[in-house]
């Protein structure tokens, strides 16, 4: 019998192979039972809209589970952020801390709740939150913070984009006073070019003060890609508000160069004899794994290198409500582990893609408000605080699993904390 070759076996394994043309066919075709019951179409909130959406579903069981009565009493509070409520999910939350920062920002010993289902992460950011704190605290530092919004112009020729942008650069003073009529906390502070043949993008950036901002940015640079439209002397063949080169939830080189969102930078020294009683390894070791894991990323394509930042980011950002999708561009950065002339161990983490915010979006509902209160950072003003702490909740994170693997436990604490009972 011939051997498979990769992507026989492939299809082998898909149990494909077992089944003839017709079959496949069938299965795959389009079919004549009719469609189950239809929801409501309104997609607001309100008692009548709930309980049709129930009767549709026609689920008891996961009715008790997902609309209890806590949830009854407060879905009014969910009405700007969900549409088709049927309820609220439960996530267990774990606490972390005090994890000491010592920020232009944040200057504090915090807690920090992290909701997840996944056993030993909860763990292990403590561990390396607590280090932290024993060392001093970590140095973190917002270096800059920018949200991007950037309308592509396709026009019939090169000549015509040129055309375009002579215009478009002589305009950028109209062009923020019209972003600025749409809101009272943002700010358009850079409008640049990139042209691609007979394509224009226009890369907007703004700050949006302690709001995550990206609803803020899309209604503004709308009002601004309308005015465009309105003006130009030369009109596109087509163009959209939004062409991608934002990096809007998805992890690129050019967030790693420059900023979406916050960017921050922190760093700790600790003694290797800390390392040594904490991690229960040497400061040789961590140093000689991030040099090989980083050449693992580069080998890998990664955009960055680091251990795990989506872990504590995902968990903190359910928890506090941020916009969990967002953890696909924050989840960019380096991370790096030196040993210092004195023999010490040097760790830092450098994120420049952290989209957090203290007011908008899901920060004021019920237990999101409540865990940003346990961080201590609810409402105005304290935005650029809750990136530095996030940022060095990433260095607990790094820090910990870094040492688990340079010690030989990461594969115990999980058999540990996840299997046993």
């Amino acid at each position: 019998m011939p051997k498979l070759n990769f992507q026989q076996k492939s299809f082998e394994h898909a149990k494909l192979g077992n089944l003839c043309s017709d079959a496949i066919s069938e299965k795959l075709s389009r079919p004549e039972t009719p469609l189950r019951a239809v929801q409501t179409r309104n997609p607001y909130i309100s008692p009548k809209q709930v309980s049709k959406r129930w009767n549709v579903l026609d689920n008891e069981d996961a009715k008790r589970q997902l609309f209890d009565s806590k949830t009854e009493q407060d879905m009014d509070a969910y009405q700007k952020n969900i549409e088709n409520f049927i309820g609220t999910a439960k996530m267990p939350i774990g606490l972390v801390g005090p994890m000491r920062v010592n920020g232009l920002f944040a200057n504090d010993d915090f807690y920090l709740p992290l909701a997840t289902t996944e056993a030993a992460l909860v763990a292990s950011y403590n561990r390396g939150a607590q280090l932290i704190s024993e060392a001093g605290g970590a140095s973190a530092m917002l270096v800059s913070e920018a949200v991007l919004r950037t309308p592509g112009f396709c026009f019939d020729t090169l000549a015509q984009a040129g055309q375009f942008v002579a215009w478009a650069v002589t305009r950028y003073d109209d062009f923020k006073a019209v972003a600025q009529k749409t809101t009272r906390h943002g700010k358009l502070i850079d409008i640049s070019v990139n042209i691609e043949a007979n394509n224009v993008y226009l890369i907007f950036e703004f700050t949006t003060g302690d709001a995550s901002g990206q609803n803020m940015v899309t209604i503004a640079t709308n009002e601004v890609y309308n005015y465009i439209l309105d003006h130009s002397p030369i009109t596109p063949k087509y163009a959209y508000v939004e062409a991608n080169l934002s990096g809007d939830k998805k992890a690129t080189a050019q967030s790693l160069r420059n900023v979406r969102g916050k960017k921050v930078s922190v760093e700790i020294i600790i003694p290797a004899e800390l390392v040594k009683k904490r991690l229960h390894t040497s400061v040789d070791s961590m140093v000689n794994y991030c040099r090989l894991s980083a050449t693992g990323g580069v080998l890998s394509g990664s955009i960055g290198v680091h251990g795990h930042y989506a872990n504590g980011l995902a968990a903190l950002y359910i928890a506090c409500g941020q916009d969990a999708a967002c953890v696909a561009e924050s989840a960019v950065g380096i991370t790096r582990l030196e040993k210092t002339d004195e023999g010490a161990l040097y760790a830092s983490v450098t994120m420049p893609n952290l989209m957090v915010g203290t007011v908008g979006g899901g920060t004021s509902l019920p237990s999101q408000k409540a865990c940003l209160d346990i961080v201590g950072l609810a409402g105005e003003g304290n935005a650029k605080a809750l990136a530095e702490v996030t940022a060095t909740l990433c260095l607990a994170g790094e820090l910990s699993i870094i040492g688990a693997l340079s010690a030989g436990h990461f594969s115990r604490a999980h058999h540990k904390l996840a299997r046993h009972k």
